[in-house]
């Protein structure tokens, strides 16, 4: 492992951490020259004391920039439970269109409380009713309702001080495998995809979308590669076509999705070629040294300018957010809605 001292600018991964506190080799790991970012899953958290303290131990272990991530949708995908609001899945809200930015603003206002910077949130998906994994994860099965739906979560999301981070690109509704087990391929052209599947995109990025995540999807009418890998559709599509300027986030390389691409450090470099500006590794950290180690470092400015963007915009603690009126009146909201739609 090396690592460098006095390193300021983002590295290129995200990676991730074993438990709720901070192993010595993990923060020689954090303070690598390319590490960028670091990822919380269930396993991290114990209750919100806990993953502030180790939050702010993450942060201390880096000597430069450090971003905090974590996926807190809703539903069945809401990494930290006991001691924040329960969200419900984005589908329910198609019955109460009003309580997605409130929902958008809550989860963002409770993260930020602790100190995470960003949640990969909204995922912008037109389920195509086929998808499991993805499923009522998706706001709708209608294009312009997911559109709709997406822009008042993602509202929500900025008026709480935290940037959105738009999945998976170009879609990943219409394919029922799952990528974190194997390959998924859509057969549709890119005429279909774009009268529908872009069309959420398409508008938040209009609307000032900070990050996206390419699926772990081969759309085998349209390029050799998956989309997380393809500069056609990370370049030609989302850059030049939709105009998008914000951070493009792989998913993470150690899904199966991502296999047929090579070993993981093929996977980095073939990823961050095509246009990727951050790539995740994560459960796998003997993968997540290799990626560091195989990398060149060098600083990216657009890469850095992007990156900065998702910094999250702190203004208070849990125990002020909960003191005011405006989340105790969103979280009642939430709650009460979802308990409606159970």
């Amino acid at each position: 492992m090396k690592t460098q001292q006095n390193s300021q600018s983002f590295g290129a991964v995200m990676l991730d951490i074993a438990g709720t506190t901070l192993a010595e080799s993990e923060r020689e790991i954090i303070n690598h020259p390319n590490t960028g970012a670091v990822i919380l899953f269930a396993r991290n958290y114990e209750n919100p004391q806990q993953v502030t303290q180790l939050i702010d131990d993450i942060r201390a272990a880096r000597n430069g920039e450090i971003l905090i991530a974590v996926d807190q949708e809703g539903g069945r995908v809401q990494r930290f439970q006991t001691g924040f609001t329960r969200l419900p899945p984005a589908a329910l809200y198609e019955n109460e269109p009003e309580i997605a930015e409130i929902a958008g603003w809550l989860m963002a206002a409770e993260l930020l409380a602790v100190g995470v910077d960003f949640s990969f949130a909204p995922v912008l998906d037109v389920d195509c009713g086929v998808s499991t994994i993805i499923g009522n994860r998706a706001f709708s099965q209608n294009a312009a309702k997911v559109t709709q739906l997406a822009s008042e979560f993602q509202r929500g999301m900025a008026r709480a001080g935290m940037a959105a981070t738009g999945k998976h690109f170009p879609g990943h509704g219409a394919v029922a495998l799952d990528s974190h087990l194997t390959l998924p391929i859509d057969e549709r052209d890119l005429a279909a995809i774009r009268d529908s599947d872009l069309q959420p995109f398409r508008t938040l990025i209009q609307q000032g979308l900070e990050g996206i995540m390419p699926a772990h999807v081969l759309y085998s009418q349209i390029d050799a590669q998956p989309a997380g890998f393809s500069p056609f559709w990370i370049q030609t599509v989302l850059r030049e076509e939709l105009g998008f300027d914000g951070v493009v986030f792989s998913d993470d390389l150690s899904m199966e999705g991502a296999a047929s691409v090579g070993n993981f450090s093929e996977r980095a470099k073939i990823a961050l070629q095509a246009g990727c500006d951050m790539v995740l590794v994560c459960n796998n950290q003997a993968a997540a040294v290799q990626v560091l180690d195989a990398l060149p470092h060098k600083n990216n400015a657009e890469r850095e300018r992007r990156l900065q963007k998702m910094r999250g915009r702190f203004s208070m603690n849990r125990e002020q957010l909960h003191a005011t009126k405006m989340w105790q009146q969103a979280a009642f909201l939430v709650q009460d809605f979802a308990k409606r739609y159970a």
